[in-house]
């Protein structure tokens, strides 16, 4: 089965690097996050990238080593996505419980966008945006470029 994913994003010397899956729905938990995970890896989905992020309108999370095989593995980092998300839905005229999942991807990709090609630096980034420096994504994608719905 040949995997895809909502967002691949590259690095700046175009290796795979970040594999991103979108999905438009609220409220989930740290443990469905990981069921949907051990779904995606059961059924031969392994994706060849560092980090693997599932993005939800009102949470993220992230696993930073996504070569790991464990099914049962939760996220590495549990992120409250609405105050990284939400001027986006305020300039689309969005919210989010009544988005629909290609304008999720598109709010998402902007994010992602504006993080990749971000000047400042680490120590300069707000207070909610912590995790993706923590994490090592930050410096792990900075300068590199997304494609959407891809098969990688």
């Amino acid at each position: 089965m040949t995997p895809r994913w909502d967002l691949a994003v590259y690095d700046r010397y175009d290796q795979l690097t970040l594999v991103i899956e979108i999905k438009n729905k609220l409220d989930t938990t740290p443990e469905w996050a990981s069921r949907l995970r051990r779904n995606i890896l059961a059924h031969g989905v392994y994706p060849n990238a560092q980090f693997f992020l599932l993005a939800f309108p009102d949470k993220f999370y992230l696993w930073a080593d996504s070569n790991r095989k464990h099914n049962t593995d939760e996220p590495d980092y549990m992120i409250d996505a609405r105050p990284l998300l939400q001027p986006y839905f305020e300039q689309t005229g969005v919210n989010a419980t009544h988005i629909s999942g290609q304008s999720l991807e598109f709010i998402v990709a902007l994010w992602m966008g504006e993080v990749m090609h971000s000047e400042q630096l680490p120590n300069q980034l707000k207070a909610e945006h912590q995790w993706l420096v923590d994490s090592g994504l930050y410096a792990a994608i900075l300068g590199g470029r997304f494609v959407q719905e891809v098969l990688v």
